[in-house]
């Protein structure tokens, strides 16, 4: 038995669209795996058109698997960005391998670059930096990279607490950005708290950091799944938000949703028009189909579905 029972929310709930959070969520992005993408009949159920779907290459999945969701999901309309996990690849000769299968079979022509979550690289790389260094992508000629952001630091790039090697990485990938002929950008880990995001935001541009800033949002889950998730990917100081929630018996039974973190930064973003972060990425920890209904609830035009 369930130590919680949560009511289930996968039903569109029509009501009146924030006009603010309407126009923030326009554009907006989703990652999938192979085996959550299997659950999806057809994304264009789900997804408007022209949605970026981002695939994780999670240590173990074949690329033949990756290869293979990223062909249907291309099939269906929607431009798929793969994740390259520099760990997990060997050499240069299995990256170019790579960018010529997602080519030839999915029409690929843009990717996320990473270092990985993993401990022990499996061959040559250890870092975005190298993957990027090889000039493959560039040779390849994709359109568009991006790479990691960490709106609170990262301990495994950092394990000292500071963010002075997250921010070297962060400086070495814009002047990387003035070479290629790919558009950039930052992709982040999640958060749940927007004025931190805001206050990294900002940081970045003083340092003069311009990359545009696609942020992580945590899509509507379980508050026991978000908080597993939370502490497995060092969320840094916003996990209060959810620390306190799990205090307030009130809100304790119901799903998290990313209403109030979308909203603040939606408003702030309304404000202040230069603001660096232009897009939102959702991680859809409570499933793809209970993200895409808070989207399309929340997001009124920018969130239509293609078929709807």
């Amino acid at each position: 038995m369930a130590l919680l029972n949560f009511k289930k929310r996968d039903a569109v709930e029509n009501g009146p669209v924030n006009p603010t959070v309407e126009a923030f969520l326009q554009g907006y992005s989703i990652e999938v795996m192979p085996r959550t993408a299997e659950k999806v009949d057809d994304f264009r159920a789900l997804l408007p058109e022209g949605t970026r779907v981002y695939i994780a290459h999670i240590e173990g999945t074949p690329i033949e698997d990756m290869v293979k969701t990223a062909k249907r999901i291309a099939a269906e309309g929607y431009p798929v960005m793969p994740h390259f996990p520099a760990r997990i690849i060997k050499d240069a000769a299995t990256l170019e391998n790579w960018i010529a299968m997602y080519q030839g079979e999915a029409g690929v022509e843009q990717a996320l670059l990473l270092a990985g979550g993993v401990a022990n690289p499996h061959g040559d790389f250890d870092s975005s930096m190298q993957l990027l260094e090889t000039g493959l992508f560039d040779k390849a000629g994709f359109k568009r990279l991006h790479v990691a952001g960490h709106p609170e630091g990262n301990k495994d790039i950092d394990p000292d607490g500071s963010t002075e090697n997250v921010d070297d990485a962060l400086r070495w990938k814009q002047k990387f950005n003035e070479t290629t002929d790919a558009e950039m950008a930052l992709a982040t880990q999640f958060a749940f708290d927007a004025k931190p995001i805001i206050a990294w935001a900002d940081s970045l541009k003083e340092a003069g950091i311009d990359l545009p800033i696609h942020i992580g949002i945590a899509g509507p889950a379980k508050l026991q799944t978000l908080i597993k998730f939370a502490i497995a990917c060092g969320v840094g100081p916003s996990l209060k938000v959810l620390q306190k929630r799990a205090m307030d018996v009130s809100k304790l039974l119901l799903p998290y949703e990313p209403t109030d973190v979308v909203t603040e930064l939606a408003n702030h973003k309304a404000a202040n028009p230069d603001f660096n972060i232009t897009n939102v990425h959702f991680f859809p920890l409570g499933g793809i189909k209970t993200n895409a209904n808070w989207a399309i609830n929340n997001g009124g035009a920018s969130a239509k579905p293609v078929n709807s």
